[in-house]
Formats: C-alpha cells, structure tokens, sequence
C-alpha cells in the first residue's frame, strides 16, 4: 500500500511516498481503508522527534474512511462501518490529565497517511452523518482538542467573552464556531487582514491586527477567557487582555516555547494558567454530540493528493491555512 513515510532524515527531508506492507488486524483490532486524513501541526513536530535511526515510519493522526477487516473478538465495529479516528489511545474517560498509556496515532505506531491503518477497534468512531468524507477526515484531533480547551479547562459559558490570539489554524477556527454556538463574544487576532475577514464571516464579533495595540482596538474591553496556542510572541498581550480573574488556556506555542512572567502582576490579578491537550474518548463523544446537535463543520482550507505532501507541509509551515489541510486517498 502506499503511504507517506518518514526514514532516515529528520525534518521534511525524511518524507517520501513509497510502498509500505499491508497488514491484518491482530485480536480487538480493525483495519480501515482509507478515504481522507487531515495535516496538524503535530505532524511537523513528529519530523522531528522520529528519529533517523528508528524504523519508517508512517506519520499522520487524523482521517476517516471504512472498515475492511476485523481481528478476532471485535463486536463493536463491522465490516462496511463508516468511521473516523480518534488520534487518543489510551485515554477512556475524561481526567485531569491523559493516563500514562496514553499515545497518539502516528507516532509511536503507523499513522494516517497511507491507504491503510490498523488501530484498536474503540478507536473507530461512527461517522458524523452530516459531514462529508472531506470534513470527516480533518475533524478528529483539532476538534478535541478545541472541544477540551474551551469547555472542558475553559470552562467556557453563554455571556462569557473570549479571545483567541492567531485565528487560522483548525483548531482555531473549531474554538471560534464551538464559542459562538455556546453563546459567547468571540474575539480574534492576526496578523493577516484575509485572516481577519474571514474570521468576521465565520462569525467572530471582533478581528483584529496581532501586531497592533490590542487593548486599544478592543477599546478597553478584557477577556473572560483567553485560548493560546501562539506562545512567546503573544502571551504577555494575551494576560494583558484578561479580566482580573479570568482564565488562560494554552494548548499549544508555535511561536515559542519559553516565556518570562512577572508573578507578583499575575497573582494581584488573581489570573488562571491551564494547560490541555488532545482530549478523551469521553470528550470525543461529547465533541461530536456537540457539533451534530449545532451543525458545525470544520473550516477547510485546501486538500491534496498523498503524492503532494510536500506542497501541503509547506503550506502549513508557513501558517498560509485558514482552517484545515487535508489529504484525498485514491482508491
């Protein structure tokens, strides 16, 4: 079967599109053919973190298609079954943090990119009715992750504001529609005016320049909540933004990693700092309830074919997306 595989090389240049083995399912697995899979930001940093002198490896977390074989002792998936993925493995019930099990599809393990995947059988998830093989196959890990950040650590309410600094990723655009369907002010932020724009028609009440004065264009206004995944380069803005008391989640730092906080502004200010990431399968279940109960689909930006992985990771590594890539699988 063919896949996109990482080998030999850290970083993009260990990406190729080769044959790899077509495997059977071993007891309380399944094996799913394919349709679509969606590109993360994760997957970037799986170039790096699989290492040269580990085996091939093939990367990608999220996709959707149907269920063409079954391991021994599987009764909760047939044959014919249409499904996504749920990247988390490991993680049952909603906690305070994943268990220590738990891993993500793609690395350790064979990922999505590929015409196949083997995977645990509770990991195939029905697939939303309402959503077509193209938003089917983006929605998993970024609307988890959307989903646990916001209502979850957030604690996200109607009547509550909340801002989301960098607007354009898929997780982004999911906490945008997820806010907005639970009755919130949604403000946003980017460095890109297209950006802004089309956020204001996805429905955000406010888009605004990152590299401009927040405070002035929100004309005073503070945050209930604020959503980071941006990290250095916005942080100190985005705990400027905030009401005495509110909350920042950070689930991600694409633009840096390590930040320098005065503690005696943040404690006089009473703030919260919570982390998240992905979410469980509970979650996933709530997530998907959630989004068929409000009709919500993921944002697409552009989809490729598997041989165009590199115009695809390229697009994503210069943040040119607004809302998700993907990836079409032929059959």
């Amino acid at each position: 079967m063919k896949a996109i595989v990482h080998a030999k090389n850290a970083g993009v240049a260990g990406l190729s599109y080769r044959e790899m083995e077509e495997m059977l399912p071993n007891v309380g697995e399944v094996r799913i053919k394919l349709k679509t899979a969606g590109l993360n930001h994760r997957d970037l940093f799986v170039l790096n973190r699989h290492l040269p002198t580990d085996p091939p490896l093939i990367i990608g977390s999220d996709g959707a298609g149907i269920v063409d074989a079954v391991g021994e002792g599987v009764t909760n998936v047939q044959i014919g079954d249409e499904v996504i993925i749920n990247p988390g493995l490991g993680w049952k019930e909603n906690s305070e943090a994943p268990p220590k099990e738990f891993d993500i599809v793609g690395l350790p393990g064979h990922g999505t990119f590929s015409e196949k995947i083997i995977l645990p059988a509770e990991n195939a998830v029905p697939k939303p009715t309402h959503l077509t093989w193209e938003e089917a196959g983006v929605l998993a890990l970024p609307a988890l992750t959307a989903y646990r950040a916001l209502f979850t650590r957030g604690k996200l309410s109607a009547g509550k504001t909340l801002l989301i600094p960098g607007i354009g990723s898929g997780v982004a655009t999911f906490i945008l529609q997820f806010a907005k369907a639970a009755g919130a002010t949604v403000y946003v932020t980017s460095r890109s005016q297209e950006k802004c724009q089309l956020a204001l028609e996805l429905g955000a009440d406010k888009a605004i320049d990152s590299n401009g004065d927040w405070d002035q264009a929100l004309s005073g206004e503070k945050a209930d909540l604020v959503i980071e995944s941006v990290g250095a380069a916005t942080f100190h803005k985005s705990l400027n933004q905030l009401r005495p008391g509110g909350t920042i989640v950070a689930f991600g730092a694409s633009a840096g990693d390590e930040i320098q906080l005065n503690l005696r502004d943040f404690f006089y200010g009473q703030f919260n700092l919570l982390g998240s990431t992905m979410g469980s399968a509970e979650e996933l279940s709530e997530m998907i309830d959630f989004i068929e109960s409000h009709k919500i689909k993921p944002v697409i930006d552009q989809f490729f074919t598997l041989n165009q992985f590199e115009q695809a990771f390229e697009r994503l590594n210069k943040a040119e997306q607004f809302g998700k890539i993907g990836f079409s699988i032929k059959d």
